[in-house]
C-alpha cells in the first residue's frame, strides 16, 4: 500500500518535522526553517507550481525567514537583554545589605536576601547597613550607608 500526497501536504509535513526537532535540539534555527517550509507547502497549495520552483521558493523563504529570525533576535538582546544575567554578584551593586558577622580587618559577612555572602570593607558592627559598590568573584565590597539625619534647614519660599 503506498499513500500519496500532494505536494503541499509533503511541505507541511516538513515543517511539522522541523519543528518538532528543534523542540528536541533547541538553537532557535530549524524553527526558522520549518517557517519557510510551512510558506512552501501554502504557496504550492494556493499555487499549482513545479517541484524545481518549489525548491527555489523553499530556499528563498527559508534565507528569508532565517535573516527575520536573526534580525529579531539581535533586536531582543539589544534592547532587554542584561549583559549582568548570570553574574549574580554584580548585579547587587548598589544594594543596600546588613552585616550578619562584624566586618573586622576589612572582612565580614552581609546577609543578601535569604543568604550570607563574605565581605570586605570597613570596619561594621552586626545590624549595620552596608551597600554594595562592587564584587570580587563572590565576595562582596561594602561601604557604609550613610545615616540620614533630619535637615535642619528650612525652606522660606
Amino acid at each position: 500500500m503506498t499513500v500519496e500526497l500532494e505536494p503541499h501536504l509533503w511541505w507541511l509535513l516538513a515543517a511539522i518535522l522541523l519543528a518538532g526537532a528543534e523542540l528536541l535540539v533547541p538553537g532557535s534555527f530549524l524553527i526558522w526553517i520549518a517557517a519557510a517550509a510551512a510558506l512552501t507547502g501554502v504557496a504550492t497549495l494556493i499555487t499549482d507550481v513545479p517541484l524545481a520552483f518549489q525548491f527555489v521558493l523553499f530556499a528563498l523563504f527559508s534565507a528569508g525567514s532565517v535573516l527575520a529570525g536573526r534580525r529579531l533576535y539581535a533586536g531582543a538582546q539589544e534592547n532587554g537583554g542584561d549583559p549582568r544575567l548570570n553574574d549574580r554578584a554584580s548585579r547587587l551593586i548598589g544594594e543596600t545589605v546588613v552585616v550578619v558577622s562584624a566586618i573586622e580587618d576589612g572582612r565580614g559577612r552581609v546577609k543578601v536576601g535569604d543568604g550570607v555572602w563574605p565581605a570586605r570593607g570597613r570596619d561594621a558592627e552586626v545590624g549595620s547597613r552596608v551597600r554594595v559598590v562592587g564584587a570580587d568573584g563572590t565576595c562582596l565590597r561594602v561601604e557604609p550607608v550613610p545615616i540620614d539625619r533630619p535637615s535642619t534647614r528650612l525652606d522660606v519660599n
